[in-house]
């Protein structure tokens, strides 16, 4: 009995690593300037539901958007404070029904677009009552398409509204409690509803219900796994998993929902998988692919996930394969 249970320990542990698997460099695109498909400090980018990727091209005041490996599609937006225009577009998001959302952060507003740049509708001014900001700097769609979340820097808190702009609340303040912050920047919503914030200046992030309910956070300052240096923005993949742009040390961090350390990619640099200043990411709705917009070296790079096959050896050990 007791080698029938080794065996079967074996076989699960074996079963286990058969299962693992790396995100690995897929390819990339972009350059400094301001025709179509450059850019000058891409930052906020999201995945559309048949996989287009839409970036806000922050320091061109305009929208861009490509096919999944990168082939430019369009493009709307120039600088100004009218409708359509932009004063620094700090995020993007896309909702189920193929809504896009931008954050207009200098024109303290959010802008409702069709795919393809149509205007639907504008809402917010500058203050600090219901459904006004202080610098709009990350949103982000419920998986129905029908709640919108805007973090507030300046006033630190998150404020939700429907998908037209009606407000229907609010949670957070300036501090390091929980949900409390100091100055959030990314945020993203999972499958199940739960938000998740980059509290960038506590170092963390942390999760809510979606009416801002605290659930848990994790992370602190320093290099070490599940550590950050300016964490910028957060993704959800649909199994769950979350990832974040750990920006100042220059990777990516992936989490389990409840913080658990998953993995992690990167390094400071120019060259392919390496960052200079990764600010925002986002998975692709099958979760097999992860966008980073790498500010500084003003492209956009994607990752795909590998699967890890392992054979015994003769000598017992095990040998990984990449498929």
């Amino acid at each position: 009995m007791k080698r029938v249970t080794t065996i079967v320990a074996a076989a699960l542990a074996l079963a286990a690593v058969c299962a693992s698997g790396d995100w690995v460099y897929e390819g990339q695109w972009g350059s400094l300037g301001s025709g179509d498909g450059e850019f000058a400090r891409p930052n906020g980018i999201d995945v559309a539901p048949g996989g287009r990727v839409y970036v806000a091209d922050l320091a061109n005041h305009r929208i861009q958007y490509f096919s999944p490996i990168g082939k430019f599609r369009g493009k709307w937006g120039s600088q100004g404070s009218g409708y359509g225009e932009f004063n620094m577009p700090w995020d993007v998001a896309v909702g189920v029904n193929g809504h896009v959302y931008v954050a207009d952060t200098f024109n303290y507003r959010i802008q409702h677009f069709n795919g393809t740049g149509s205007l639907y509708n504008i809402w917010g001014s500058e203050g600090t009552g219901n459904g006004q900001f202080k610098r709009a700097v990350g949103i982000a769609a419920s998986p129905d398409g029908n709640t919108v979340y805007v973090v507030d820097l300046m006033n630190c808190r998150i404020q939700y509204f429907n998908r037209y702009g009606l407000y229907l609340g609010q949670w957070g303040s300036l501090g390091s409690g929980n949900s409390q912050f100091q100055t959030p920047e990314g945020i993203a919503v999972a499958p199940n509803g739960n938000v998740y914030v980059a509290d960038t200046g506590n170092m963390r992030i942390q999760y809510f219900t979606s009416s801002g309910s605290f659930l848990g956070r994790w992370g602190s300052g320093g290099t070490g796994d599940g550590q950050f240096r300016l964490p910028k923005d957060v993704g959800v993949a649909p199994n769950g998993d979350v990832y974040v742009a750990d920006s100042d040390n220059y990777r990516i961090q992936y989490f389990t929902a409840s913080g658990s350390f998953l993995g992690k990619w990167g390094s400071q640099g120019s060259g392919k998988g390496e960052f200079e200043q990764p600010f925002n990411v986002a998975v692709n709705p099958s979760g097999d692919r992860v966008y980073v917009s790498d500010y500084d070296n003003h492209w956009i790079q994607y990752f795909k996930w590998v699967n890890v096959a392992v054979t015994p050896t003769s000598l017992g050990r095990v040998k990984a394969l990449f498929r």
